[in-house]
């Protein structure tokens, strides 16, 4: 059966393939044979030879194809293999990518070869990027004549000669075809020894003739011979096979008769033509690629008499699953040549999987499945390879886990809490199962403060679990909106404190997944001595509970769609996410309120400087969003815009303060060297002229300009903590800055 081994890449999708055709008649074929060798490369024109049958009694031979790709000019020897490019526009790249088959590179041979599988070699699938599907050009049909094999009984087999010459040899001064379509005259021309000009005899004809009704392309052939003075006219009369049905191997799965004769109706009831066949069968890969069975083709189609036309394939069906595990260095073996053990459970990964054994291989469930592994927030880098043979191919992933746990301890002295001390704990992946716990304690003379969330997330896997997080807040910070312009009456900045948890479930609906949840936040607006206000020196409201406390009770809402190549450092796709939430009015203060958000997010892979590393591409970065407050907004529940995450150049919260906003930025991300890339960036903000709707208006009071512009340029450092970002950015009011913070802008 053929072999097979295959690489899947963001940037090149590789198929190496050696295809040994099934049995087939000797015309039929080297013929036929040929067609379905156009579908292994591009752009080929190329014969396949058939060598003589060592039975003049046996109709069939087996002739193998080999498709060889060769550097330019040189001379393939029979035992190379073909490697055929597939395009994409991800955005990883492989740096041992291979050139294109050419018409200049490329060998068809017809010697048999040892079919050794190729070990797979790994690198990336992009999830978002379609492969584009090779292009099989026109090749050229030439035929070798095989020793004549004797007519059946039957057959209709009918030769005329002129009586004088019996089975002497003769001279045939002119060759006829009559009947049957021009391509089928052309390949009957082919395929007889008499020629205009060469010797002919009796059982020559009979042997010609019966080879061609053995092809199963010809319910008739007759050859007649007249007299001319110096030889004989030879006039061959075909009447070729109507096609009754096509049937498709027991092989095939992906592949049903339904679909195949589908496909190929229109050749249902008319005269067999190779041209047609040629055509069906291109359908027939074409549909297979549209697919997504990129490893799937017709290795062979088998004509017969009864009009039923035998549709081979070779499928690429999945046998076994292998997960492995590389090391920083990008090894799958450690020094003493033992594995690289990973921290995620197999059973954990195997379990997202969609594709299985058994099933025929499909592009577009591989790229779902990476989609997913990506989704679980624990790889930074997920590849797929793929080895064996079409009845055997073996899939093998390969992971590169993020630093999964850390736990960081820090101290000192700030205005806002004295003298501290602090811890950070982190795990990603807690025992291994991909669930999430984060906890940030600090400690200092004016009290306990901390945030700590645990998630365990939603699986496909698992679809009638939901997914869950609960989180837990007390945290005293300054605050964003009542920056130090204006100041308590106690002469102190605001402190800004939120104290209370909540609980949230997700699942997907559709293609969309989905989180709902019910939080509770006590907010208080207190001094550095932990003063409660309830309006700042100049009389303005800072809550809606003249104790300076409000109770926020809301239960929110969340739609998002990730369509990213990768969620931490993307260069292809999109993701959008939509939010409500809704206060309910209880305990201090009795706000109503809805708060709403979109946020959306494009990324283009491009070449404006052909800068691309082997594995980084340069990327423009495009996001949109946006927000309003229904009902009662409060400082603390305001949109403020300034700052890293929003226009950069202004400080944290300075450009503006509204109850509805807009933003818009755009990157240009390039690779420099190795984990160093760089960015150009612009970001617009505003606050739709709604400081006034404030509670308080701190934006008025502050002189907010709430509308503005940033630009500048950035770094970015890839690092065992994620993409490390430096952004200097200037304004249009004059300020410039220089940002600090984790993971892309957005």
């Amino acid at each position: 059966m053929p072999k097979i081994a295959a690489i899947c890449s963001p940037s090149h999708y590789r198929l190496v393939r050696k295809a040994t055709y099934m049995r087939v008649p000797a015309f039929a074929f080297c013929t036929l044979a040929t067609l379905v060798a156009g579908e292994l490369s591009q752009q080929v024109a190329a014969s396949v030879i058939v060598e003589p049958s060592p039975n003049t009694q046996d109709l069939y031979v087996v002739p193998t194809v080999e498709v060889t790709t060769l550097a330019e000019g040189a001379i393939a020897p029979p035992e190379t293999l073909a490697t055929q490019e597939f395009s994409t526009v991800s955005t990883a790249t492989t740096a041992d990518a291979k050139p294109g088959i050419t018409a200049s590179n490329v060998l068809i041979a017809a010697e048999p070869i040892a079919a050794e599988p190729i070990p797979p070699t790994a690198t990336s699938l992009s999830a978002e990027a379609p492969v584009a599907a090779p292009v099989a050009a026109p090749v050229e049909i030439a035929q070798v004549p095989t020793p004549a094999p004797v007519a059946a009984p039957g057959m209709g087999t009918t030769v005329t000669m002129p009586p004088e010459v019996g089975d002497l040899a003769v001279t045939a001064l002119d060759v006829q075809i009559s009947g049957g379509s021009a391509d089928l005259q052309q390949l009957v021309r082919q395929t007889i020894q008499t020629q205009p000009g060469a010797s002919t005899s009796r059982s020559q004809l009979q042997s010609e003739v019966a080879e061609l009704l053995g092809t199963g392309l010809f319910a008739n052939v007759q050859a007649t011979a007249s007299s001319q003075a110096e030889g004989v006219s030879v006039v061959y009369e075909i009447v070729p096979v109507v096609v009754r049905a096509f049937q498709v191997s027991s092989n095939a799965k992906a592949l049903t008769a339904e679909t195949l004769n589908q496909l190929l109706a229109n050749q249902v009831g008319q005269p067999v033509s190779p041209a047609a066949l040629q055509a069906g069968i291109e359908q027939i890969n074409q549909w297979y690629r549209t697919n997504g069975y990129t490893l799937a083709q017709v290795v062979a189609l088998l004509p017969s008499q009864n009009g039923v036309m035998t549709i081979e394939v070779a499928e690429g069906v999945v046998g076994d699953i292998n997960l492995r595990f590389v090391n920083e260095t990008g090894r799958t073996v450690d020094e003493e040549g033992r594995p690289v053990q990973g921290r995620t459970r197999e059973s954990v990964i195997r379990q997202e999987l969609q594709l299985q054994p058994g099933q025929v291989f499909n592009e577009n469930t591989a790229r779902q499945d990476l989609q997913t592994l990506y989704g679980l927030g624990l790889f930074d880098d997920v590849n797929i390879s793929l080895g064996g043979d079409s009845e055997d191919v073996t899939v093998t992933y390969e992971f590169e886990e993020r630093l999964a746990r850390a736990v960081n301890f820090g101290g000192g002295y700030s205005d806002n809490s004295g003298i501290f001390g602090s811890i950070n704990y982190q795990d990603q992946n807690i025992g291994g199962t991909g669930d999430r716990l984060s906890s940030d304690i600090q400690v200092s003379g004016r009290g306990l403060q901390f945030d700590g969330a645990f998630t365990s997330p939603y699986r496909e896997s698992n679809p009638d679990r939901l997914g869950y997080s609960v989180n837990a807040v007390r945290r005293r910070a300054l605050s964003r909106t009542l920056t130090d312009e204006v100041v308590l009456p106690s002469g102190s900045a605001a402190r800004e404190g939120r104290f209370g948890g909540g609980v949230s479930v997700m699942r997907p609906l559709g293609d969309w997944n989905a989180e709902a949840g019910l939080n509770y936040n006590r907010i208080s607006i207190r001094d550095g001595d932990g003063e409660v206000f309830a309006v700042d020196e100049l009389g303005n409201p800072l809550t809606f509970s003249s104790t300076g406390v409000d109770d926020l009770t809301t239960l929110s809402l969340q739609l998002s769609q990730d369509r990213r190549n990768n969620p931490f450092n993307p260069s292809a796709g999109s993701i959008v996410s939509l939010r409500t939430e809704q206060s309910v009015p209880v305990g201090n203060g009795g706000v109503l309120m809805n708060r709403l958000q979109a946020n959306y997010s494009q990324y283009v892979p491009i070449e404006l400087l052909n800068l691309s590393n082997g594995r980084d591409s340069e990327v423009l970065a495009f996001n949109l969003q946006g927000g309003t407050v229904l009902g009662d907004a409060a400082s603390y529940n305001a949109f403020n815009l300034g700052g890293q995450n929003s226009v950069r150049g202004f400080q944290e919260g300075r450009l503006g303060t509204g109850r509805s906003y807009v933003l818009a930025s755009a990157e240009y991300r390039f690779p420099v060297v190795s984990a160093l890339g760089g960015v150009v960036f612009a970001d617009f903000a505003s606050d739709l002229g709604s400081a006034d709707t404030v509670l308080g208006e701190p934006g008025v009071v502050r002189d907010q300009p709430g509308t503005g512009f940033g630009y500048g340029l950035g770094v970015r450092v890839q690092s065992p903590l994620g993409v490390i970002r430096a952004d200097y950015g200037l304004t249009n009011t004059g300020d410039s800055r220089l940002h600090f913070g984790l993971g892309q802008r957005f």
